[in-house]
């Protein structure tokens, strides 16, 4: 039975996991209420760990939870560490891949990389955009998607008692995961590889302290005549979970599909296995089977409805490139659809989501593929994969084409060194420390609300011109800066009197090296041309 249409909504959500609720927080930075449909009640029943990049950092830093983020991380896990490979967890390491968690990462971000996990890092995204007026209605799934010229009316079922309501929106994201209902209403394919492999992740408690505390590990690959997968250990040593890839001798097919066996008795054998310890007291709590992918959307947008996460693309979790992909991908589109809904940006705008994001994510599942088929998987043999990019390349060095970028040249630059980005229209806007008010921060901490324009000391000019054109724009939230740094200029490509104009999303729209003869028109057509007006 469907009961008429109780609440409309500015933007809904299908899932209120990690990807719904960091998309609501942003929209929600921006005065953008939204409601989030989440089919579990409680968040996640077991405690997945994930690795959290420095961009998702930076992100979390703009909605100001970045502290409690850290906080958490610091009472589930060491911060730092290296990733190696190892025979057993209590035998001998046999390749170090890489020394530590947060190598080289000052000189690029004022954020630093960490582990938490998603049942402590949920409870802080949600309380930050409940803040602003979001909300999650827990138990229920979106099963059928109506669209029109002005909105979405979303069905939405009870889990429990089978009851369906509907909910109107202007927008649909659906955050929903790698089996997404929105993706399949939509009908939409994905392109790549298929399933290559069926394994699961083992929740667990065992008295492991004496092999890893003290120790700089962060994540542990173990490679035996056993099974070949990973170990992440919470900071007691004593629980955490372990990934396992496959099981016995590879040349058979089977030992690709661990899933196969997942009797708590051979859970406890794997367990012991990849600890190298063959009476080690092991309490199972939990396993997870998943399947290894690298697949992409062929669309990320239908109409009003847009795919986000591992709805949109599913990749091996070597590296930790899933979740950070999707909340880069929600990062993307919350400040796009807020300004569209303040009649701030033109509609088109909208189209620049699948035009920016699709790429990026297809580069990114191409890289988690390469250190799946490297470091998890050699006995696969492939030879269908991209040369290994640098970490940073992929966490901060992506670049965006599309009409809401004005772009210096023609050239495709999928990603490159951050390092030599150097406020490129497309790039990441780079960190710089500065003294703002007698306050060091990061020209990172500029962005975040609304369009920033930073010049030289020698572009006043730009501050005085640049104000008074976004003022044509009733609303938009605009500022201006002049950078006191030696630094600034050589960071951000510009001379002395130049100028860039970065985006809500920290990245830069438009770049100016020296001042033009009119800054006010100059300014006044960025704009215009940005918000597709």
């Amino acid at each position: 039975m469907t009961r008429d249409v109780v609440e409309d909504v500015p933007v809904l959500f299908s899932g209120g996991g990690l990807v719904g609720l960091s998309t609501a927080m942003f929209l929600a930075q921006h005065g953008i209420s939204s409601v989030a449909i989440e089919r579990l009640r409680g968040g996640s029943p077991v405690p997945r760990a994930a690795f959290f990049h420095m961009r998702t950092l930076e992100m979390f830093r703009s909605a100001g939870i970045e502290d409690r983020v850290r906080e958490q991380s610091a009472k589930e896990f060491e911060p730092e560490g290296a990733i190696v490979l190892m025979d057993t967890l209590a035998g001998k390491v046999l390749a170090g891949l890489i020394p530590s968690l947060n190598e080289g990462v000052e000189a690029l971000s004022p954020c630093r990389r960490l582990f938490v996990t998603q049942p402590g890092l949920e409870p802080i995204l949600r309380a930050r955009a409940e803040q602003a007026g979001a909300s999650v209605i827990e138990g229920n799934e979106v099963v059928g998607i109506a669209q029109d010229a002005d909105g979405v009316t979303a069905t939405i079922r009870d889990v429990a008692s089978g009851e369906e309501r509907q909910i109107r929106a202007k927008y649909l994201v659906g955050a929903d995961g790698a089996h997404s209902k929105v993706r399949e209403l939509l009908d939409i394919e994905f392109d790549g590889r298929g399933v290559f492999s069926n394994a699961i992740t083992i929740y667990f408690h065992a008295p492991l302290a004496q092999y890893v505390v003290g120790k700089a590990l962060s994540v542990i690959y173990v490679k035996n005549p056993e099974l070949s997968g990973f170990f992440r250990m919470d900071k007691d040593g004593n629980s955490g979970f372990l990934v396992v890839n496959t099981v016995g001798d590879t040349s058979r097919p089977e030992a690709a599909s661990p899933a196969n066996d997942v009797r708590p008795e051979h859970l406890i054998d794997l367990v012991r296995f990849g600890a190298g310890v063959p009476d080690l007291p092991v309490t199972i709590d939990g396993v997870a089977r998943w399947r290894a992918t690298s697949d992409v959307a062929r669309r990320f947008q239908e109409g009003r409805v847009f795919l986000a996460g591992d709805a949109a693309h599913l990749m091996p979790p070597n590296g930790g490139f899933g979740g950070n992909t999707g909340i880069h991908d929600g990062h993307n589109l919350a400040w796009k659809i807020a300004l569209v809904l303040k009649g701030l940006a033109g509609p088109q705008l909208l189209t620049t989501y699948e035009s920016e994001r699709r790429p990026v994510g297809k580069f990114t599942v191409e890289q988690a593929y390469t250190r799946y088929v490297t470091r998890s998987a050699t006995y696969l043999g492939a030879k269908d994969f991209q040369p290994l990019a640098n970490d940073f390349n992929i966490e901060l060095g992506y670049i965006y084409r599309s009409p809401a970028i004005i772009a210096e040249d023609d050239v495709e630059r999928g990603s490159e060194d951050p390092r030599e980005s150097q406020g490129r229209p497309g790039s990441r806007a780079p960190h710089v420390w500065i003294d703002k008010d007698g306050h060091r921060v990061s020209t990172l901490d500029l962005f975040g609300r609304g369009f920033v324009l930073l010049t030289s000391p020698g572009g006043s000019n730009w501050v005085t011109a640049s104000r008074a054109a976004s003022r044509q724009i009733t609303g938009l939230d605009f500022d201006a800066h002049i950078v006191q740094s030696d630094k600034f200029a050589a960071e951000y490509g510009i001379g002395d009197n130049g100028a860039v104009i970065v985006r809500p999303d920290g990245f830069v729209a438009w770049r100016a090296k020296e001042i033009t003869s009119d800054p006010g028109r100059t300014v006044a057509d960025v704009l215009a041309t940005v918000l597709m007006r």
